[in-house]
C-alpha cells in the first residue's frame, strides 16, 4: 500500500468513524413520538382538544425537543373503546378518553358517572385528585394503561328537539342516546326517559335525522361540535360530572426512562390545571353564544326530584366500583 493510498485510508476511516458518532449522537437526541388521539373535534374551545395540546405545550416546555406530540382528532384512529385497546395492545402512544367508556372496562371508573353526585367542579376536583383518583387510575393500570391524570369536559346537561326539561316527568318517553353505559341506560331509565347506546361517532346524525330526540353532553362539547344547528332545547340538568382521562400506554410509557416519566407526569399535571381553568373560564361565554345559535336554555325545577329516583342506582353500583373508592370520594364529598 502506497503512502498516499494509507492515508486516504486513514481519512476514510476518521470520516467514517466520525458519521458513526453522529448517526449515534443523533438517534438518542431524537425525540419520542407521541402519537395522542381524541374523538371530538380540534378546535379551541374542545375540552378534549384543549387537554391535548396543553399536553404537548408543556412537554414542550419541560423537554424542549424531546417530545414530538402528533394529534389524530375526530375519531380518525376509532371511538373510545378502540381508543383504549390501542393503547393496551400499544398501537396507540395516548388518548384523552371519556370517563364513562373508561368504566365499561374498569368498573372503579364508574363513580364519577353515578348521578348527581358532585354539587360543582370543585368537588369532583377534590376526589379526583385525591385518593379515590389514584385508587381508579391503580385499577386501571391492571388493564396496561397508565393514567396521568383527570381533566374536564364539565357536567352533562340534556338537549333535545321534543321539550324543556324542567322536571323529570319531562324526561318520559324521551329517546336519548346516551354513552354506552349500563349506569348511564339505568339512570335515564329510572328518570323516564327511552336512552340509546350509541357510539359518538354515529350522534350527530342520529339527532339531525331524528333517530333519536336528543342526548345528553357537556356545555363546550355541545358548541364545539355545532349541536345547536340541529336541537332545539337545553336543559341545565347537570346530572353527571364528564371527566376526561388523560392516559397513556404502558408499552409507550416503558420505553421512557425514568427522568422523562417524571416529566411526562409534571406536564400532565400542569396541563389539566390549566385546562380546568380554561373550561371554567369559557362555559358561561360558551352558554351565551349556544343561546344566541338560537337554543332555548332553561334550568330545572328541583334537583332532589331527580335524585331521589335515581337512589337505586347507588346501590346497584356500589360494589363494582368498590368500597374503598367510594368511602374515599363520599369524604371528599361530605368533609
Amino acid at each position: 500500500m502506497t503512502r498516499y493510498s494509507v492515508k486516504l485510508f486513514k481519512q476514510l476511516t476518521q470520516a467514517t468513524l466520525l458519521i458513526s458518532a453522529l448517526s449515534i449522537a443523533g438517534f438518542a437526541n431524537a425525540a419520542t413520538t407521541l402519537k395522542l388521539g381524541w374523538t371530538t373535534s380540534d378546535s379551541d374551545v374542545d375540552p378534549y382538544a384543549i387537554t391535548a395540546h396543553y399536553f404537548a405545550e408543556e412537554l414542550e416546555k419541560a423537554a424542549p425537543g424531546q417530545f414530538d406530540v402528533k394529534f389524530y382528532p375526530n375519531h380518525q384512529l376509532g371511538n373510545d373503546a378502540e381508543m383504549v385497546q390501542g393503547m393496551q395492545f400499544g398501537t396507540l402512544d395516548a388518548g384523552v378518553i371519556t370517563g364513562t367508556l373508561i368504566g365499561t372496562i374498569v368498573p372503579a371508573f364508574q363513580l364519577n358517572d353515578l348521578p348527581f353526585l358532585y354539587a360543582n367542579s370543585e368537588q369532583a376536583h377534590k376526589v379526583l385528585d385525591g385518593k379515590a383518583g389514584q385508587l381508579m387510575f391503580k385499577e386501571l393500570a391492571k388493564k396496561n394503561v397508565i393514567g396521568l391524570g383527570f381533566s374536564e369536559a364539565g357536567f352533562r346537561n340534556v338537549i333535545n328537539n321534543i321539550r324543556p326539561v324542567k322536571t323529570p316527568a319531562d324526561l318520559k318517553g324521551m329517546k336519548l342516546r346516551v354513552q354506552p353505559s349500563d349506569m348511564f341506560l339505568d339512570s335515564f331509565r329510572d328518570l323516564g326517559a327511552n336512552p340509546v347506546p350509541m357510539p359518538w361517532s354515529d350522534t350527530f346524525t342520529a339527532v339531525q335525522q331524528g333517530t333519536v330526540d336528543g342526548l345528553e353532553i357537556p356545555l363546550a362539547v355541545i358548541y364545539a361540535n355545532k349541536y345547536p344547528e340541529v336541537t332545539k332545547y337545553l336543559s341545565l340538568t347537570r346530572h353527571t360530572y364528564n371527566a376526561l382521562g388523560l392516559l397513556m400506554s404502558e408499552k409507550a410509557w416503558d420505553k421512557l426512562d425514568e427522568a422523562q416519566q417524571k416529566t411526562v407526569r409534571a406536564a400532565a399535571k400542569t396541563a389539566i390545571t390549566r385546562q380546568r381553568q380554561t373550561i371554567a373560564a369559557n362555559n358561561q361565554s360558551i352558554l351565551e353564544k349556544i343561546k344566541a345559535a338560537g337554543m332555548q336554555v332553561n334550568d330545572i325545577d328541583d334537583v332532589n326530584a331527580f335524585r331521589a329516583l335515581v337512589k337505586g342506582v347507588y346501590n346497584k353500583y356500589h360494589d363494582s366500583i368498590g368500597s374503598e373508592i367510594m368511602d374515599a370520594a363520599m369524604s371528599e364529598i361530605n368533609g
